[in-house]
């Protein structure tokens, strides 16, 4: 490609990252999905960002401001040796004060931001297993085999097209898996093109490279997305009454920016695709509130 057709190429900036973990046994082999320290649902995302120097520089202007804030002097996760928002926004170890403020200017940032993610329910995926271990005895889960099929299914979608794809994916551990996450891409654009009869470019249209959030300021964007999203499906013990319950004010924030959420193992056997049309909601996901009454004490 010339310089001068490159200058007009169109390029689509996706940052990838997931949420919980595809953990589904202890290491003495008993199940452990929905156990405490144990997720129910395993979440990957991908963030399509306009620009991405622009997010990246809003998030570190942000960040610098809450630094100098003397709101937040002394507090703990201020503190650069705790590594936490001193050095990068986390939603999890971030105060509610500061989540607000970077959930603010996520949604401020309209339609340059647009998200997609698949969930999978680990509860099903256990079942799936175990009657695989008893057909093949010899059988050993995986986990790496079903983030691997996540990235199929989100890359395998028809979600906005470009002439390249520069997709940054956050790092899984101390593992190399660059090769791995190559051959799932690859995988997924051999099913795109099944699905719909045409390539978005093959393997050379795709530049791929593994990253840490605090490196490549994006990925703390998709991690914002991620916890709206985790904190919709997990529950939770609320601290004062003691009610499980699910929230989704933090999704509602961000829902405008939501292009797709596929729910692959809730409705019928292709899963349930959330969109504008079809939103995601506690009554359409769950049947209700989302707020359990707390059992009474014997």
């Amino acid at each position: 490609m010339s310089g001068v057709e490159d200058a007009k190429a169109e390029v689509q900036w996706l940052f990838v990252d997931e949420a919980g973990d595809p953990t589904l046994f202890h290491s003495y082999g008993k199940p452990s999905v929905d156990t405490p320290g144990c997720s129910r649902f395993f979440l990957l995302g991908k963030l399509e960002v306009d620009k991405p120097a622009e997010l990246s520089n809003a998030l570190t202007n942000l960040r610098q401001e809450l630094l100098a804030d003397p709101y937040f002097a002394g507090v703990e996760s201020f503190r650069p040796e705790r590594k936490k928002t001193a050095l990068l926004f986390h939603a999890k170890d971030d105060l509610p004060e500061v989540r607000y403020r970077v959930l603010g200017l996520l949604r401020g940032a309209g339609s340059a931001l647009r998200f997609h993610a698949v969930v999978c329910d680990k509860l099903n995926l256990l079942k799936r297993e175990q009657a695989r271990r008893d057909k093949e005895p010899g059988h050993r889960y995986d986990p790496d085999s079903i983030y691997d099929g996540l990235v199929q299914s989100l890359f395998s979608k028809f979600h906005r097209l470009a002439d390249r794809y520069e997709v940054c994916v956050a790092r899984r551990g101390k593992k190399d898996r660059n090769a791995a996450i190559q051959a799932a891409l690859e995988h997924a654009e051999r099913d795109f093109e099944r699905k719909f009869g045409f390539s978005r470019g093959g393997k050379d249209a795709w530049n791929i490279t593994i990253s840490d959030p605090e490196k490549t300021i994006c990925l703390q964007a998709v991690d914002y997305f991620l916890w709206a999203i985790q904190r919709f499906y997990e529950v939770r013990r609320h601290p004062q009454t003691c009610d499980e319950i699910r929230e989704d004010r933090f999704l509602n924030m961000l829902w405008p920016q939501i292009g797709e959420i596929h729910d692959l193992d809730f409705g019928p056997s292709q899963g349930t695709f959330y969109t504008a049309q079809n939103p995601l909601t506690l009554e359409a996901r769950f049947g209700g509130s989302g707020r359990k009454k707390k059992k009474p004490r014997v």
